[in-house]
């Protein structure tokens, strides 16, 4: 498909305008957040949802209620207040390779941040970018392995630094930060703008992205996250990861 710059724009803005609703809620990681109303309990069941989305949508999304379910359905006061038998309660937790012995580590690094890094929020914005959020990832993921931790843990939480496009907490982010008439984000977060996140970049926004000629690189990296970045941006400053709802809505729903 060879479209002009204008008609990739009115293109998308189509697509964006058909996703951006709440009725694609229910099939997606992010209906695991919506079930509360609490900004700690929205920030921590999101990044927990996040951090387990890849593969089978459906799966993910079972799996995300069946975590919320074990912390007692209040992630937050799991998270702060959790004894050894509360941990144990994880025991057999398992989505594809992210397993119990990952789930606590990320329980144990959450109720850190909370304690003594003043939150998620905080943390993630001592260093965005005017253009990008992969500084923010780089230093957010220094500071969450900064307990002791089983080494297998850090493969769930990819580090820009090392090339990665870092989908998932990117993905958490847009959650987080965007704010529009939609209902779908939740635009918790008044410390970052939308215009400084960048977009989650996946197989399927990419391979899109490459059809509609917004992206030239063929991994899906962190150098191809800055060229999809800097078209998204070129279409809208203000609100660029908006176009994540086209570009994964075209390839997941409509297989562009």
């Amino acid at each position: 498909m060879t479209l002009i710059p204008n008609d990739i724009k009115e293109f998308l803005e189509e697509k964006v305008a058909l996703y951006n609703r709440p009725m694609f809620i229910e099939s997606d990681p992010i209906s695991i957040p919506h079930r509360y109303e609490r900004k700690e309990d929205i920030e921590i069941a999101g990044f927990l949802a996040a951090t387990i989305s890849w593969g089978n949508r459906k799966m993910i999304v079972q799996n995300g209620a069946r975590l919320m379910n074990l912390m007692g359905n209040s992630p937050y006061d799991f998270v702060m207040n959790y004894q050894a038998s509360d941990l144990r309660r994880l025991d057999g937790f398992v989505h594809r390779t992210f397993n119990h012995t990952d789930l606590v580590c990320f329980i144990e690094a959450l109720g850190n941040i909370y304690l003594h890094k003043g939150g998620l929020e905080r943390l993630f914005a001592q260093n965005v970018t005017e253009t990008s959020t992969q500084p923010a990832i780089h230093s957010f993921r220094k500071e969450f392995f900064s307990l002791p931790h089983p080494e297998r843990s850090t493969k769930h939480l990819l580090d820009p630094a090392n090339g990665s496009a870092a989908k998932r907490i990117n993905m958490f982010l847009r959650w987080m930060v965007r704010k529009d008439q939609c209902g779908v984000d939740f635009g918790l977060w008044k410390s970052i703008r939308p215009a400084q996140l960048s977009c989650p970049l996946d197989v399927h926004s990419g391979n899109v992205a490459r059809k509609l000629g917004l992206l030239t690189r063929n991994q899906n990296d962190a150098k191809a996250l800055e060229e999809l970045d800097s078209h998204l941006r070129a279409m809208d400053k203000n609100d660029p990861v908006k176009y994540d709802f086209a570009l994964f809505g075209l390839g997941v729903f409509e297989k562009f």
